[in-house]
């Protein structure tokens, strides 16, 4: 058993994929012993330890306790930090009684800011934690109330540390130049890891009783979790997202205060820091349970959409979410399609004006939310939306206007658009047409040419119309400027004849 957890080594780096969603939804409890028994074999990176080497499991194997000369003092007895018997040296009666011992043992905390100081007492520390996660893992007796209280105050002590302050409390500009950069890793973490380890397999394990538990890890427990979400290490958020999302299928009772709490740390990061390292992972776990809501919709849900997902278009800082974003707000769409107009009206009002990389992601959203909208929504919001797709089509950023154009690569919004177009054309004709005459990107304007050949194609009469209206416009512009430019030149003629006198100018 210890042996397959310590052979697994997981990446450098956590994947934030959204596609990786191993939670369970909100109404999916029950899957919860089916996913943890899998979780030896590594559902995701959070939940190997790679921090324990093969030597460890060997020192482990041989049960020899080690006697250590340095003195440590916990809950205020000073006594030598020495390992304790393996489990297997003791009888079952006795089992839960070494386990609380461990559990204190693991109570002391090391400096890591020193690599050299007190290595034998943290290689003892760590043997003696994945003890702890084998115990638990192998647990076939329900934990006692005393054990269930001191897993959750030697987790805690572990945890819940104090970090390093963080660049985006008064410096968001900076941080946003550090996101480029290699993040923090936690100098802890070969402790730190083991104990999120131990805290996934207590949750997740049969053996916990839920109401017993649940005393315990009490909301100020949930909230000081979600603290921890804005660590800058990914392989710690990781492991949180893994914890929360065992946590909110073990507990039913705290689903409610947990969505509630992770809306306010949206709140804080759209209208004041404007940057949180957890936003993606909370995404993927509300990814999850938005998955499992039951239909009708609650009104609760809907307000969320319109309050905390919706906004989150808004932090120059998007594009570290912005995939668990969007993947939110389809899931929203797959339950209620009605949804759409909702939708696109939010995205219009948060549509970027300055920043080409970020309108690009817009577009590509908007194609998602467009596939899964129907006839009669698509026709409430279709107006202002096309109005907003002009101008993005004839942008002068080709990756802009391309992407724009990519619209009707999609079969379902073609239909769309062909269904109504005649209120549709008239709109971003005059963008088209720009396009085919004189873009200077060679590839929107080979894509400009497929388009209008759709529209030619579908309905040449209404094509023609239009067409002839732009043409009509076109020299109406072209007269008001050469009125203009004749104005002007008459006022410089003028002003040049009166320029020695004090007289006014007048052109009428």
């Amino acid at each position: 058993m210890i042996k397959q957890i310590l052979n697994k080594l997981p990446n450098k780096k956590a994947s934030k994929s959204a596609d990786n969603r191993d939670v369970p939804s909100n109404g999916s409890a029950s899957s919860l012993s089916s996913d943890m028994s899998s979780s030896q074999s590594g559902n995701s990176s959070a939940t190997s330890l790679s921090g324990v080497t093969s030597s460890l499991a060997t020192g482990m194997g041989n049960g020899d306790g080690i006697s250590m000369a340095a003195s440590t003092k916990v809950n205020g007895i000073v006594s030598p930090y020495e390992a304790l018997p393996s489990f297997r040296d003791v009888p079952n009666s006795d089992k839960q009684n070494l386990f609380i011992k461990k559990l204190n043992l693991c109570c002391v905390l090391f400096d890591f800011t020193d690599p050299m100081k007190d290595l034998k007492e943290k290689d003892i520390k760590r043997q003696t934690l994945v003890e702890l996660v084998d115990y638990v893992t192998s647990a076939n007796g329900k934990f006692t109330e005393m054990v269930v209280q001191e897993t959750v105050k030697m987790v805690s002590l572990n945890l819940f540390r104090p970090r390093a302050p963080q660049p985006h409390e008064n410096k968001v500009l900076e941080a946003l130049i550090l996101e480029e950069e290699e993040p923090l890793m936690d100098a802890a973490w070969p402790h730190v890891q083991i104990v999120y380890e131990l805290l996934l397999r207590f949750v997740a394990s049969p053996e916990t009783d839920p109401k017993l538990a649940k005393r315990y890890i009490d909301h100020s427990f949930v909230l000081r979790i979600l603290d921890l979400f804005d660590s800058d290490d990914p392989r710690e958020r990781e492991y949180l997202k893994t914890v929360l999302h065992r946590m909110y299928g073990k507990f039913m009772v705290h689903r409610p205060f947990i969505r509630k709490s992770i809306n306010y740390i949206f709140y804080r990061s759209i209208f004041e820091t404007e940057k949180h390292n957890g936003i993606a992972e909370l995404l993927e776990i509300l990814g999850s349970i938005i998955n499992g809501f039951a239909l009708p919709l609650k009104e609760e849900h809907k307000l969320f959409l319109v309050r905390a997902l919706i906004p989150l278009h808004k932090p120059k800082c998007i594009q570290t979410y912005h995939q668990q974003l969007s993947y939110c707000i389809t899931q929203f769409l797959e339950k209620d399609c009605k949804l759409a107009d909702t939708v696109i009206r939010g995205l219009l009002k948060y549509w970027p004006i300055t920043n080409s990389s970020k309108e690009v992601m817009f577009l590509g959203e908007l194609e998602e939310v467009l596939e899964a909208t129907q006839p009669p929504e698509f026709q409430r919001f279709m107006v202002p939306l096309f109005r907003q797709m002009s101008l993005c089509l004839s942008s002068s950023h080709f990756q802009v206007a391309e992407r724009s154009l990519f619209l009707w690569n999609n079969s379902h919004v073609e239909n769309l658009i062909r269904q109504n177009r005649e209120v549709i054309l008239p709109i971003i004709f005059p963008s088209l047409e720009k396009n085919a005459r004189g873009h200077w990107n060679h590839a929107v304007q080979s894509l400009t040419l497929n388009v209008r050949k759709i529209f030619l194609d579908v309905d040449a009469e209404l094509f023609e119309g239009c067409l002839q209206k732009f043409e009509e416009d076109q020299a109406r512009e072209e007269e008001t400027k050469v009125k203009r430019e004749s104005t002007w030149k008459r006022l410089e003629e003028i002003a040049a004849m009166k320029a020695t006198s004090n007289e006014l100018v007048l052109v009428s």
